[in-house]
């Protein structure tokens, strides 16, 4: 009987492999299933003989209490991103820095969870997802059930690979026609699908989702006597893995171009989900030479494509307070999947905007996500109406405490002004603690509510004496020790932050991020600042009327003052500790517009030593464009400059203007 089995065995991961893997089938699926039956009654009536790599492993059956941590000897790094044809072109560039003529390989961007393969002695041993990089989850069980990720290889090797599991659409319809059928709420999108079967703790369920697996990275491959990407995944291939058939090799960045170009164009047309392309440097030693940042290796990056536009409803117009006490009406949207996220609401910013759109209650709208993040209604489709849409109104009170709104003189938002409103306070506790202004990692919007809710936190200065409650935290229903402890230390850090993150977490109206660094980089300090006339800030460039207007009347009030002066006390600085700006006459004051692909600089590197000598940077030329500097392509830009009679520089034309200054 022994036998028997090992011959079934072999037939049927050798069918499984040409159905799955090549896509050339060798028996039909009624030949298939009759063997398999077989495989299941001989392998129930001696046990003794099933083998680790036996098909019959695909179905499941293995019920985890919770899955075990994997720690990844080799780090799986994420990838930096692109977003436009220019971002590749500096890609190419810093590479080319490195005196490195390099090949690419480009290869299709899946969208699914990543996972890592390690085989011993050809043996499948364990599957990992990503986790935080450094460690993962074990989901062998379930990984077993994916029939292109082998048991066995072809070499009784051991070896790691990487790759990505996912859905099909295909599956993911059929899936949801029965979940339907049955009541269910339906699965999202193929990759959260996928994401959310491959870590079910019953490895059944994960077998009847139908995932499947392309693989794509080798982390040591000149232990395999390997020097390129592109032989690596003809090695992974040969040994049994499934291998993406779109991945090309190219040349030049022209050739990364083409690829994008052709596969936006396929995308559509794919059995699965795609968000991009990655783009690789071929050459191992090259990879080596590169080297990697602390969070992604800097000889890949990954493309992303522009952002899908869907159709929904506008159902309703509601309102918003916000830290300042601005008024914002949101869209109510029937629920649409842009882009792989479900999405039902979207900002409508301002009164004239909603105007401007001629947007109605009821109406059919375009629905895309603005740098694939935030979602932006696009245009209303005015030849659905019905005659059934109601007219926006303008709301008149806050509904938030009930209180009169009003719109400031020459703006268009309108304001509560009710100093006690619940919801300014949390909105402005939220924003001082966000990402951009003080960075207080732990302290997210639902604990600032709680906290609030508890009188714990109640205005600004309340955060920075926040330990006079450590007991109380400790005892708070998924808070623990060590929690608090890093909460804590988070807070007392943040005291140490640069006058510029302090500026825009204060929150003045109309000032932003850049008009805080402005001003800080400007004053030095807060004390200076804070006696500033509203003429002398009228004297700073890009400081105009409105932003001198809302700083004065900032530090004029009382409250604000005694905020500040707890600060103080509490010992954050109130200093600017960022880099030293030199004045170069050359750039002081001026603005520059940096395009095409440069040869010794990126673009970034270009722009942050023009705003160190003093300059200022757009993405965009006009008549207030004081030069452009232009490398190799620069295309629209150097054309809209050379028609307005904006200066042209080199990057030599920079360097000789940045020493003369």
């Amino acid at each position: 009987m022994k036998a028997r089995i090992d011959e079934l065995v072999d037939i049927l991961n050798e069918a499984n492999y040409n159905y799955h893997v090549l896509d050339q089938p060798t028996i039909s699926d009624q030949e298939f299933d009759k063997l398999l039956r077989e495989l299941f009654i001989l392998e129930e009536k001696y046990p003794e003989y099933v083998r680790e790599d036996s098909p019959t492993h695909r179905v499941g059956g293995t019920v985890l209490d919770e899955f075990q941590k994997v720690r990844h000897a080799i780090p799986m790094m994420s990838l930096g991103n692109v977003f436009n044809e220019e971002e590749i072109r500096q890609f190419d560039q810093r590479i080319r820095k490195e005196n490195i003529t390099p090949q690419y390989v480009c290869e299709l961007k899946i969208d699914g969870l990543s996972v890592s393969l390690h085989y011993e002695k050809g043996k499948l041993i364990t599957a990992a997802t990503r986790g935080d990089g450094t460690v993962g989850e074990d989901i062998t069980a379930n990984a077993k059930t994916i029939k292109t990720i082998p048991l066995t290889i072809k070499q009784p090797i051991d070896i790691e690979v990487r790759g990505e599991i996912y859905m099909s659409k295909e599956t993911l319809k059929k899936i949801n026609k029965e979940r339907e059928k049955n009541g269910q709420p339906l699965l999202q999108n193929c990759r959260n699908a996928a994401a959310g079967s491959i870590r079910q703790l019953d490895s059944k369920i994960a077998a009847s989702r139908q995932l499947d697996c392309w693989i794509y990275h080798l982390p040591n491959p000149e232990d395999y006597g390997i020097k390129t990407h592109w032989e690596a995944l003809n090695f992974m291939k040969e040994l049994g893995f499934k291998t993406n058939p779109n991945n090309l090799l190219v040349t030049d960045v022209e050739g990364i171009l083409t690829y994008i170009a052709a596969k936006g164009k396929e995308r559509p047309s794919l059995a699965y989900d795609i968000d991009g392309v990655v783009i690789k440097v071929n050459s191992i030693e090259e990879q080596k030479q590169l080297g990697f940042t602390a969070h992604h290796p800097k000889w890949a990056t990954a493309y992303k494509f522009p952002a899908e536009e869907v159709l929904t409803k506008l159902t309703d117009i509601i309102f918003t307070v916000g830290r300042t006490g601005k008024i914002t009406p949101n869209a109510v949207l029937e629920p649409v999947i842009v882009a792989g996220s479900t999405i039902s609401r979207a900002t409508l910013h301002n009164e004239d905007y909603v105007i401007a759109k001629d947007l109605k209650i009821g109406d059919i709208v375009s629905i895309h996500k603005a740098g694939d993040v935030i979602p932006e209604i696009g245009e209303v489709k005015k030849e659905r109406r019905t005659g059934n849409e109601k007219d926006f109104e303008m709301i008149k009170t806050c509904p938030m405490c009930g209180e009169f709104i009003y719109k400031k003189e020459g703006q268009v938002d309108y304001y509560c002004i009710n100093p006690l409103c619940p919801a300014r306070h949390i909105e402005e506790l939220c924003h001082f603690v966000s990402r951009k202004a003080m960075n207080i990692d732990g302290l997210g919007e639902r604990i600032i509510e709680d906290f609030y809710n508890l009188k714990y936190i109640e205005k600004i200065p309340d955060i920075y004496k926040l330990a006079r409650y450590h007991d109380e935290l400790t005892e708070l229903e998924g808070y623990g020790q060590k929690s608090v402890d890093n909460l804590l230390e988070a807070i007392e850090n943040s005291k140490k932050n640069s006058l510029e993150r302090l500026l825009f977490g204060l929150g003045i109206p109309n000032v932003g991020e850049k008009t805080s660094k402005l001003l800080a980089t400007h004053y030095q300090d807060l004390d200076h600042l804070m006696i500033a006339s509203q003429e002398e800030l009228n004297t700073i460039p890009d400081i105009g009327e409105i932003i001198a207007k809302s700083i004065t009347d900032f530090f004029n009030e009382e409250k604000n003052i005694r905020i500040i002066e707890e600060l103080k006390d509490l010992g954050l600085n109130m200093t600017y500790t960022g880099p030293k700006v030199e004045i170069n006459d050359n750039f002081y004051n001026k603005t520059f517009v940096v395009t095409g692909t440069l040869r010794k600089y990126t673009r970034q590197e270009i722009e942050d030593r023009i705003e160190s000598l003093g300059g200022k940077c757009s993405s965009s030329v006009s008549k207030k464009t004081s030069a452009v500097i232009a490398g190799e392509n620069a295309g629209s830009k150097y054309d809209k400059a050379q028609s307005l009679g904006i200066p042209i520089w080199t990057e030599e034309d920079f360097e000789k203007y940045k020493e003369e200054g």
